[in-house]
């Protein structure tokens, strides 16, 4: 996938409305995971990725700051992600508690 033919998302659509269920893209474009939740909004919002598992079992957790990932909307509306860490360095970064 192209993400440079993407519209990048400005700060005001950094919410929990917008970035629910958006999949996170590696460096490889492979898919590394989906946001599961957001805590706050705009340039300071906290994402909350699901990492790996198999329909929802098993994944992992993260929190990432929103500004920390390239959030866009492809040709079709669809928001998603990009960001420089591979699935690996999610998977060892702290699991996100409530």
């Amino acid at each position: 996938m192209d993400h440079t033919l993407h519209t990048p998302l400005n700060e005001v659509e950094l919410t929990d409305d917008v970035l629910d269920g958006a999949t996170i893209y590696g460096p490889n474009d492979e898919k590394i995971g989906h946001v599961s939740e957001v805590h706050g909004a705009g340039a300071s919002a906290q994402v909350v990725v699901d990492v790996g598992g198999f329909l929802g079992i098993g994944a992992k957790p993260v929190a990432i700051p929103a500004r920390d990932l390239s959030f866009m909307r492809d040709d079709e509306a669809r928001v998603h992600a990009v960001t420089r860490w591979t699935k690996d360095d999610l998977k060892a970064m702290p699991e996100h508690r409530h």
